[in-house]
């Protein structure tokens, strides 16, 4: 008999919907250039067609390193639909990170925008295979010219649990970690996104969050899913979003607080807003300040968690109408809590040796996920795996309490990760390299509170007997082997001898504790 109730979950579909339901209406703007969904559609399979010619099967690994612009959103559904495994880059990596990456997924073809050429032929040149390079965009378009040679192509799926894309991240080890995307997850959480964000056909996203975090919290097919308008963005600049808010109707965007606080304070803010904007936000929670600047533009914000290892947002902070008559102060205590789990979730739980710690606001333990909104693992790595999902619970990392209300709050950090804007750093890969320099004898590096980034990188070196060096000789070290974000700045880096226990282990806590003097959380 045949089965009429079963469909694999794949997002791919939402454009197939989108291109048949909204064929003629705008589905990106590029620039100068705008697509209907009929359009956009045609070049997404015309991506995978390209793929096919270039001898790429199921199951190979394609990467691509571009902005917010037309190529990305374009592999978000080119890549999948050829059934290879999509690798979005993070831009802000160094060249060596990149080589990493390529190296680790065995990308067969890397797709690079024409403004990151050279970074393109470096990492390809530094791995021990061939890649296939191809440019998109600039004077040697080699892009457009596969599209318009190219045969359609959308290959069904056959398995929802099958690899969809890879996420790197950085891991414990200091080593990014390639988290695995099903189409399962990607599917429900776009959903999950679509939802709790409000999208609908008149919905006009700017991509102001990095496709290359978690595929764009899954909002390259959420904001599809719902018919709405991509409005890409090349550079993150205030006065151009504002332009863009304005001009194009912008009514949603995603960002992290740094991206928030820009837009919120730029001289074009002045007047705010024609419309109401709604904005999703992880990373920190919007202080009591910001969120009265932003209501004042008519920007609706909503606190969002989540990690790479979750597809994005598996957490919201879930808000209740009744709150919106709460003093402002008010409103940014409950807005600080990381939430509950998204509506494709399993209810999140906080753990204490495997046991649920009680609603009482004052307990620490660890948060843990579980649900379709969770990866497969880590890539390549199955002792990482299961150290991260010991019961069938993915463990985050992060420390917070349960209180009365079934809300959660973050309170603390178990791994030595910092984030900063939005940004992951591993201590251990800052320190890794700081070893490198040939006067420093040994180095901790551990999260300091800030402003403007929320948390960023402090380092405490001791140097060689005799040896000398300075902090900005350290900085420009770090900036040759890691991305700038993740190099402490001169006036974070401390010299002198490290706390030890007697086992000679650094203390980190009592640096940490130094550093966060006066704060009531670990976290910010």
């Amino acid at each position: 008999m045949a089965v009429t109730s079963f469909e694999p979950l794949d997002p791919v579909s939402f454009l197939r919907r989108s291109e048949h339901v909204y064929g003629d209406r705008l589905a990106v703007v590029d620039g100068d250039r705008r697509l209907t969904y009929a359009e956009f559609g045609d070049r997404c399979w015309r991506f995978a067609g390209a793929l096919d010619r270039l001898g790429v099967v199921p199951g190979d690994r394609v990467a691509v390193l571009a902005p917010n612009v037309g190529v990305m959103l374009e592999a978000h559904y080119g890549v999948p639909a050829s059934r290879a495994v999509l690798v979005a880059m993070n831009t802000r990596l160094a060249d060596r990170e990149l080589a990493y990456v390529i190296e680790h997924a065995e990308a067969k073809v890397l797709v690079y925008d024409h403004d990151f050429a050279e970074t393109a032929h470096k990492i390809a040149a530094a791995v021990p295979f061939d890649v296939r390079l191809v440019q998109a965009g600039g004077a040697d378009d080699e892009y457009e010219q596969l599209l318009a040679e190219a045969t359609p192509l959308c290959r069904p799926l056959e398995d929802e649990t099958s690899l969809l894309s890879l996420n790197y991240t950085s891991g414990t080890t200091g080593r990014p970690k390639g988290v695995m995307y099903h189409p399962r997850g990607a599917y429900l959480q776009a959903l999950a996104m679509a939802y709790h964000l409000q999208l609908t056909a008149d919905t006009v996203s700017l991509w102001t969050l990095p496709m290359f975090h978690c595929n764009g919290w899954c909002f390259p097919w959420a904001v599809t899913a719902a018919g709405g308008v991509h409005v890409c963005l090349r550079k993150v600049e205030p006065g151009e979003i504002w332009r863009l808010i304005r001009e194009e109707g912008v009514n949603h965007f995603n960002g992290a607080p740094t991206v928030l606080l820009s837009v919120a304070y730029d001289p074009a803010a002045e007047g705010g807003a024609p419309h109401r904007l709604i904005v999703g936000t992880g990373g920190a929670p919007p202080s009591p300040a910001i969120l009265g600047r932003l209501a004042d533009l008519q920007i609706d914000v909503t606190h969002l968690y989540g990690l790479t290892e979750t597809f994005g947002p598996a957490v919201i902070c879930d808000w209740r109408p009744e709150w919106r008559t709460l003093p402002l102060e008010e409103q940014a205590r409950i807005k600080s809590r990381q939430g509950v789990g998204n509506a494709v979730g399993q209810q999140l739980r906080v753990l204490v040796d495997g046991v649920d710690v009680p609603r009482d606001g004052t307990t620490l333990g660890e948060l843990a996920l579980r649900g379709n909104n969770v990866m497969l693992g880590y890539y390549r790595d199955e002792e990482g795996t299961a150290r991260a999902t010991p019961d069938g619970w993915f463990r985050t990392g992060d420390l917070g309490v349960l209180h009365p209300d079934g809300y959660v709050e973050i309170r603390d950090r178990s791994k030595d990760v910092i984030v900063s804007g939005g940004e992951n750093i591993t201590s251990i890969e800052v320190e890794q390299a700081l070893a490198e320099h040939p006067a420093v004898l040994d180095a901790a590096v551990v999260a300091m509170p800030d402003e403007k980034w929320g948390e960023r990188p402090a380092a405490f070196v001791t140097l060689k007997p005799g040896a000398q060096a300075t902090a900005e000789e350290l900085v420009h070290h770090l900036r040759e082997r890691l991305a700038r974000f993740k190099a402490p700045a001169p006036e974070a880096i401390f010299f002198g001898p490290l706390p030890k226990n007697s086992t000679g282990k650094t203390q980190k806590f009592v640096l940490r504790e130094r550093l966060w003097a006066g704060e009531d959380k670990r976290v910010k």
